[in-house]
């Protein structure tokens, strides 16, 4: 049924009501806008994918497998355990609180800026137009003068093993399990697929990552997969790189390496080769944005898709991290209130929960040297730490990479304990165009992982600490 043709004149809508929907949300409000939210799941699916089910409640699984694996660990060093038993139907009743508290802290922000959450599906049909399906069955049409999409993106699935949600999963649905697979299989060594290994191998489950490419990690700088491929085998995670998934057999994963079948047997398969734009089913083309054939929207730099439309999030170019799309979303609300606003993409780090962790941003080594750069590369082992000694885990570096010619670091890579939170001094380093000196004149506490990113700066301005002058010191 359909409440009248006479759309409803509105001034500001966002579509999504995820970290970058409610994010534009909340900064077009506070521009002086007056903004309705359109979100599928109306105000029980704000946070979106993020809070719900991805982001919070992975990183709520992987501190749960890391206290266990944290307690075993220490053994060495005096700590007595027993059998440190896992309870993941209890662990869901804990990460549901999570989940709600802070879905619910969005909501409350949304309604401070008297932000107009409506519970729908929206779908564009006109320029200025848009079509929200509402729960009860009818539908009501908005038309508005500015909006941003929004709608985030989809786990990718693959056809030669169509999920049902008990055998094959998802990512969504292993943060839902109830018990710990005795074993699993997971299909991708992308950061998903090693968060959730390595998550899952520290609960208890004999876990296999299979990957068509050649290495792990394999976005990211090659010192960092090889890194993390000792870290997963010592986990004792099988690791089968170069191989093709072939299907589902009767005993388990089919897969196919140098024209030879074999069967990985499994209680369980984890898809994990990433995720899909959700564009398809949005008729963004009314607007007249353009799609590019991976289902991404075509942006400017103010993230404009069409004539008073922006588009943020997991639906344009780069990563699908809930951070970009927050910082997206502030550029977007701006742009479209006037403002000069720009993205800058060059700057967004990205995190792997992983263990050790990894945090990244800025150019790599390769990238750099192919833009011409006169490049030099530090990198201090976190061998050479204290803290990474007293925390266990003295696997990983820290790695600057520098151009002489502006005298500023452009890339920093981390490896190792901890560096997820260093990830934002990172990305600030190269957002300002720190010199190596700026971070080696910056007093860093001892004793913390941070100071590796000091060492590595002292190594580049000749003036090593804790390691010898040519260590791992490289120039063009």
């Amino acid at each position: 049924m359909v409440v009248g043709e006479m759309a409803e004149g509105i001034d500001f809508l966002v579509v999504g009501g995820g970290p970058g929907g409610y994010a534009a949300a909340l900064r077009a409000a506070q521009l002086g806008r007056e903004v309705v939210l359109v979100e599928r799941d109306g105000a029980a699916g704000l946070g979106g994918t993020c809070v719900r089910v991805g982001c919070i409640p992975s990183k709520a699984l992987i501190e749960l497998a890391e206290a266990r694996h944290r307690a075993r660990l220490f053994e060495v060093a005096g700590l007595h355990v027993g059998s440190l038993d896992i309870d993941l139907a209890r662990f869901q009743i804990w990460k549901g609180g999570i989940v709600e508290g802070l879905s619910h802290g969005v909501e409350t922000l949304l309604r401070h800026e008297r932000v107009r959450v409506v519970s729908g599906t929206a779908t564009f049909n006109k320029p200025n137009r848009v079509a929200v399906a509402l729960p009860d069955g009818n539908v009501t049409f908005f038309e508005f003068h500015s909006a941003v999409v929004a709608t985030g993106s989809v786990p990718v699935e693959l056809a030669v093993l169509p999920r049902d949600g008990v055998r094959v999963l998802n990512s969504s649905d292993v943060l839902a399990l109830t018990e710990v697979p005795a074993s699993v299989v997971i299909v991708g060594a992308g950061y998903i697929g090693v968060e959730l290994g390595t998550a899952l191998a520290k609960l208890g489950s004999h876990v296999t990552i299979v990957e068509a490419l050649s290495r792990v990690l394999p976005g990211m700088e090659p010192a960092i997969g090889r890194v993390m491929l000792r870290s997963l085998k010592r986990l004792g995670i099988e690791v089968l790189l170069g191989v093709e998934v072939v299907g589902l057999g009767d005993g388990g994963l089919v897969i196919r390496a140098n024209d030879v079948e074999r069967s990985v047997e499994t209680k369980c398969i984890v898809v994990a080769v990433g995720r899909r734009p959700s564009t398809s089913e949005i008729g963004l083309e009314a607007t007249g944005a353009h799609l590019a054939p991976d289902g991404t929207v075509k942006v400017d730099a103010s993230l404009l898709a069409a004539r008073g439309v922006a588009a943020i999030g997991d639906i344009t170019p780069g990563p699908a991290l809930a951070h970009k799309a927050t910082a997206q979303a502030e550029v977007a609300a701006e742009s479209l209130s006037g403002l000069h606003s720009k993205f800058d993409p060059s700057v967004v780090p990205a995190v792997v929960f992983s263990d050790p962790e990894v945090a990244t941003v800025g150019l790599t080594e390769d990238a750099a040297r192919a833009l011409g750069m006169d490049v030099m590369v530090a990198q201090f082992p976190l061998t050479a730490s204290g803290r990474a000694a007293t925390l266990g885990a003295t696997e990983g570096f820290a790695r600057l990479i520098v151009d002489r010619g502006q005298d500023a670091v452009v890339g920093v890579h981390l490896v190792g304990p901890l560096v997820s939170e260093l990830a934002g001094e990172a990305a600030l380093a190269v957002e300002m165009g720190a010199s190596p000196e700026d971070v080696a004149g910056t007093i860093h506490p001892h004793p913390t992982i941070s100071e590796s990113l000091h060492e590595a700066a002292l190594m580049l301005v000749g003036r090593p600490l804790h390691v010898g002058a040519s260590a791992s010191l490289r120039t063009n």
